[in-house]
């Protein structure tokens, strides 16, 4: 069995985290793993596994026959017989699915305004789904919405994961160790970071002391702009710290003493995972299937999004009650590592791939 993972980037993203996590996950347990960035490269190549065999096309345009012709070489050379499409990569792996009838498309469904399906464009996704053999949805209202709007019969949920990377600790964060609030996000509307700098500035009113890391891609856009002028606004320029994207996000979770995800919109999301994988105390808001993660109040907490009264309340208690908030963390990272491991994942990949093939 040889399978290709196709993504548009390796930017520090959930789908490309998936991405690159399903082609380390499957290296030793298939004949042949292998992972295409068609876009742009990104952090996340230093995560890849060196059994992994890479590909990067530099494609510059929607129809790049420069990017065609050499991905379409690269199947045929390493005789691939599923292209595991990722986002907004199923275009390219439809064309070259009329190029090389005997290839299977798996699509991935990521779409991260699950919670806004009403809005989502997919007049060109619906065209291409009558090539696809299945879609993976991460979460439950996009299982729903690809059944009732797309033209493949084989749709299913499958849960995200996440695995430890082996990449160089390069990141210090500031603030004192021991009194330091993660949120693991990049810079976009739906993570909703003014709600939780909203709420993150009425914790620092009783705990002084404590500060907060935002971690994830700046997109230097509008939204960014805003985030920069909202701390100025609450002077909160020296308790919360901006990094950007991060390589070694195990590294930067050791650092870490509590854990937030403040989003108005998930799917299911790598961050949380990630969160418990570190036994990190857990806040997330109830979008997606983030209560299949915290599924019960030993593994955490789960609030309502938008509402940063409740979300600085259950900070402020997690601070309060530090010890009983760890153990809560020991037991989310019991739980993913239980029900979202790569071994869970990676074998029904492999049971789904076969029954493709056969």
């Amino acid at each position: 069995m040889r399978v290709l993972q196709l993504i548009d980037s390796l930017q520090t993203g959930g789908a490309e985290r998936v991405a690159v996590n399903i082609a380390n996950a499957l290296v030793f347990k298939i004949e042949g793993s292998y992972l295409c960035a068609t876009r742009a490269e990104g952090l996340l190549k230093e995560s890849i596994n060196k059994e992994v065999k890479y590909l990067f096309l530099n494609k510059k345009k929607t129809i790049d026959f420069k990017a065609i012709k050499l991905l379409n070489s690269f199947i045929k050379t390493n005789k691939i017989e599923i292209i595991h499409a990722h986002s907004t990569s199923f275009f390219l792996a439809t064309i070259i699915k009329k190029l090389n009838k005997n290839v299977k498309i798996v699509w991935h469904d990521h779409y991260g305004n699950s919670e806004f399906l009403e809005v989502r464009s997919y007049k060109m996704l619906k065209k291409c789904s009558r090539y696809f053999s299945k879609i993976y949805s991460v979460n439950s209202p996009l299982e729903i919405w690809a059944k009732e709007n797309l033209n493949c019969k084989e749709v299913k949920y499958l849960s995200n994961f996440a695995i430890k990377t082996k990449v160089d600790n390069v990141t210090i964060l500031n603030g004192e160790a021991g009194k330091r609030i993660i949120h693991l996000a990049n810079l976009r509307e739906q993570k909703d970071h003014f709600n939780l700098f909203e709420a993150f500035n009425k914790v620092v009113a009783q705990f002084p002391d404590w500060t907060l890391h935002c971690v994830g891609k700046d997109f230097k856009d509008v939204y960014s702009k805003a985030i920069q002028q909202k701390i100025e606004l609450l002077k909160l320029d020296k308790k919360v710290f901006i990094y950007g994207s991060k390589p070694d996000v195990s590294n930067i979770l050791k650092q870490s003493d509590i854990a937030v995800l403040s989003s108005k919109s998930e799917g299911l999301p790598i961050a949380l995972l990630e969160y418990g994988l570190a036994a990190l105390p857990t806040i997330t808001t109830n979008v997606g299937n983030c209560n299949l993660v915290i599924a019960n109040p030993n593994l955490g907490e789960i609030i309502p999004s938008g509402n940063g009264t409740v979300l600085s309340q259950t900070i402020i208690n997690y601070i309060s009650n530090i010890e009983s908030a760890k153990i809560k963390g020991i037991a989310l990272k019991k739980h993913i590592e239980t029900h979202f491991s790569s071994e869970v994942i990676s074998e029904i990949l492999i049971n789904d791939y076969k029954s493709i093939l056969t």
